[in-house]
């Protein structure tokens, strides 16, 4: 999953959103100076990582993009999934998605120098071009694809695929719907044993 979903499934425990938000910028065991509960965090989306990657229907949703994208076929879904979130955000929260993600930057604006380098320029980025909120939309997608693009130097041709969410949108929709209510169910029970069996 991405980094909207990621925010998501921490529900709204700051130390966990943070360890969950960071874990990507952090290797091995380099988490060993934050906090219990940022440690949690990580290790809460590793889980969360492991347990899509395995995922059925996840996988289901890869094989339905063009080959062209290869091994980066798992990164797209992600931000595709993002989005499905994101369009769909009042089935999952009873907070609009502008003041989620408004809450979202100004906590990171805050504990910025508290969090990993590459984890700071990541803010920067996301704030400037309200990154969660646009997640809803295709030309918010079409700007992650093409940055991602960018960063492979063209070799992963992922900003062809805002052409797949337009052609497979209704598909991959529903195996994003079936999907995270798998996902949550998991999530909930990776937190209480996190959070209550120390």
């Amino acid at each position: 999953m991405n980094f909207l979903a990621h925010l998501y499934l921490s529900q709204n425990n700051t130390n966990i959103l943070i360890g969950n938000f960071i874990a990507d910028h952090i290797r091995g065991n380099n988490f060993l100076m934050f906090s219990k509960e940022i440690q949690q965090g990580i290790f809460l989306h590793r889980e969360i990582d492991t347990f899509t990657d395995a995922h059925e229907i996840v996988r289901k949703s890869k094989r339905r993009l063009h080959k062209r994208y290869r091994h980066y076929n798992g990164v797209i879904i992600d931000i595709l999934y993002d989005h499905f979130l994101a369009k769909n955000w009042t089935n999952y929260s009873a907070i609009p998605l502008d003041i989620y993600t408004q809450g979202i930057y100004n906590l990171f604006t805050k504990k910025t120098t508290e969090l990993p380098v590459k984890s700071q320029q990541f803010i920067t980025y996301m704030i400037e071009y309200d990154i969660l909120y646009n997640y809803q939309f295709e030309d918010g997608i079409e700007r992650v694809l093409k940055g991602m693009n960018n960063r492979t130097k063209g070799k992963s041709q992922m900003d062809l695929a805002i052409e797949d969410l337009k052609e497979l949108s209704p598909e991959l929709e529903n195996d994003f719907t079936l999907f995270f209510e798998d996902l949550q169910e998991f999530t909930n029970q990776k937190l209480k044993k996190l959070l209550y069996n120390p």
